[in-house]
């Protein structure tokens, strides 16, 4: 297998995202909980104003993320509405 590296995902929610959200919120989380469980979502999380989010992956490449990315309720519900994949060297 190939070495993991590790991605960082910065995007955005939908207007109204609170409330837009509660029918694939479980979904989402679920989908996020087996991501962590299976070591290939590090870190996740929106911006206190819940205008953005953030994640770290660790993932073979690029296009893994995006797989990852993409699969997510929220992703496929409209409730992430853009989205930018780098990979990233952590130093500490």
């Amino acid at each position: 297998m190939s070495e993991l590296k590790k991605f960082i995902m910065w995007g955005s929610y939908c207007e109204g995202v609170i409330d837009k959200r509660m029918p694939y919120r479980q979904a989402h989380l679920d989908n996020l909980k087996a991501l962590h469980e299976s070591g290939q979502l590090l870190s996740i999380g929106p911006t206190q104003d819940v205008t953005k989010v953030f994640a770290v992956y660790a993932a073979v490449d690029e296009d893994s993320v995006r797989q990852l990315v993409e699969a997510d309720p929220y992703w496929q519900n409209g409730i992430w509405t853009d989205y930018e994949v780098h990979e990233w060297f952590q130093v500490y």
